[in-house]
């Protein structure tokens, strides 16, 4: 199985006299929505879809409640989730405050499971 990309040109930000370059670009093959991942999970054992959806639902509530307090989500083999922020810059220490946070960025980052998984992906050009 391979994920497919095509080519989009892209230039430089607020630059338009240097040329454009190209890049590929993944298109998206499908979406999986909640209760199909249920339904699949389901599938691959002895738990109701039902059951299914209610842990994935709780499961994850779980991981934001505990992003949301700071804290890192780490799933064993697969990777972990974290939180880091954008801020502006202040002259000294004494400046930083919590409103010196412009922006939350949510991470991930894989582990051995989902490494494996991602350098087996081939791409094919469409």
């Amino acid at each position: 199985m391979s994920v497919k990309f095509n080519v989009v040109a892209r230039g430089k930000p607020g630059d338009k006299v240097t040329p454009k370059k190209f890049y590929p670009s993944v298109v998206a093959s499908g979406k999986m929505d909640q209760n199909e991942v249920a339904k699949l999970a389901a599938q691959m054992s002895t738990v109701s879809p039902a059951d299914t959806a209610a842990v994935i639902e709780n499961f994850l509530a779980i991981i934001t409640s505990e992003i949301a307090r700071g804290n890192i989500v780490q799933l064993g083999d697969f990777g972990s989730f974290w939180i880091r922020v954008a801020a502006d810059g202040r002259a000294t220490e004494a400046d930083v405050h919590a409103d010196s946070v412009t922006n939350i960025l949510p991470r991930f980052s894989p582990r051995k499971r989902f490494q494996q998984a991602l350098d087996a992906i081939e791409f094919e050009k469409v």
